[in-house]
């Protein structure tokens, strides 16, 4: 995955006051914490940081008053009206550390003929993967699946360096149901009516 380089400016004005001047600005308030350090506020260009955002589990390098730092989204809060980034928590890594972090599984293929449907238990798997190359998804072969069946955790092939962090690996992430047909009201009882 490529990194992302983006300048930062340490914020000195805390509240709603200033995060709606900021916003105006096109900034988007941000904090970066983690390692044990104390947590930096700063604020993060708008237009290049929605576009940074969406690549998930995007690796984002930082420049903040000279000082680099790589760091991961681990919150994103976005206006519910407008879809506007309002305000992001930003997790520091190092190079060759472990994250966890969640990666969407996608189907492919077909199911076997008879109206059967492809259920999403979970959208999302937990990973643990080095912070330079995490995966963006995992795909799944649903090729000829009948109904009942369904695929576990476990048995989703990881990308190489990436191993399941789920604290369950018997959870169930896709299964198929037979459809349900419903059955047309009988006409008899339309005639005695």
């Amino acid at each position: 995955m490529a990194e992302i380089k983006l300048n930062a400016e340490v914020r000195t004005e805390f509240g709603k006051g200033a995060a709606r001047r900021a916003r105006r600005a096109n900034l988007v308030p941000a904090v970066v914490y983690g390692h044990g350090a104390e947590s930096v506020h700063i604020t993060l260009p708008g237009h290049e940081l929605q576009l940074a955002l969406r690549t998930a589990n995007v690796l984002i390098g930082l420049e903040i008053d000279g000082k680099d730092a790589l760091v991961i989204p681990k919150a994103v809060q976005r206006n519910p009206l407008r879809g506007d980034i309002e305000h992001v928590d930003l997790l520091t890594v190092k190079r060759g550390e472990k994250v966890d972090v969640e990666i969407a599984v996608h189907a492919e293929g077909d199911l076997a003929p008879g109206g059967n449907l492809l259920e999403y238990v979970m959208n999302t798997l937990l990973v643990e993967a080095e912070a330079t190359n995490i995966p963006e998804s995992v795909t799944v072969s649903v090729q000829g699946l009948d109904a009942g069946a369904s695929i576990l955790a476990k048995d989703i092939p990881l990308p190489e360096g990436s191993v399941l962090a789920e604290a369950d690996p018997e959870a169930v992430v896709l299964a198929v149901v037979a459809a349900q047909v419903e059955e047309a009201p009988a006409e008899d009882a339309a005639e005695e009516a």
